[in-house]
């Protein structure tokens, strides 16, 4: 008696998931390089750009937000407040908090990791036109939200702590 037939496998290029994954990989590889000569890396990157918009935060509440420990946190911090990128103030209705602000220098500094993100982004979107480009956004938005994933966090930020500087 022969054994049943299985369909052959896929191939992984007809698979969204692992195509989703080679590309995010990819992606994440270039913005690294792009930001390697500015000093900052993605996650730092996305810690100063969320202070830009919510600037005097504790500690706790980034932690909380990002889904970071909140002693690992205390290292981030620690790592961007000695490149200069940050500085720790009294939290104003706590003594024992420190509040969360930008430096000049990390002001300066994030609008020209904003433009190694487009080109990133546009390196990333080259085979496609710009009709093309608005539909994988869409589609990448809606696939995001059908997640649960909060918008502008990278779900990557509990590893934060297992990064080189």
């Amino acid at each position: 008696m022969t054994p049943p037939k299985h369909p052959p496998p896929r191939h992984l290029r007809e698979r969204p998931s692992f195509l989703l994954s080679q590309l995010g990989f990819h992606s994440d590889q270039r913005f690294g390089a792009l930001l390697a000569p500015l000093g900052v890396t993605a996650r730092q990157f996305g810690i100063l750009r969320l202070l830009a918009h919510t600037a005097g935060r504790s500690q706790q509440q980034l932690a909380e937000e990002l889904g970071i420990h909140r002693n690992v946190m205390v290292g981030v911090i620690d790592d961007l407040e000695q490149r200069g990128l940050v500085e720790r103030r009294r939290y104003p209705t706590d003594r024992r908090a420190h509040a969360i602000h930008l430096t000049d220098a990390a002001r300066d500094l994030l609008p020209r990791v904003e433009g190694a993100l487009d080109a990133c982004d546009d390196e990333l979107l080259a085979a496609l036109d710009p009709a093309d480009r608005t539909t994988l956004l869409t589609l990448l938005q809606r696939l995001a939200d059908g997640a649960g994933l909060v918008p502008g966090i990278h779900p990557g930020y509990d590893a934060i702590g297992s990064e080189e500087p």
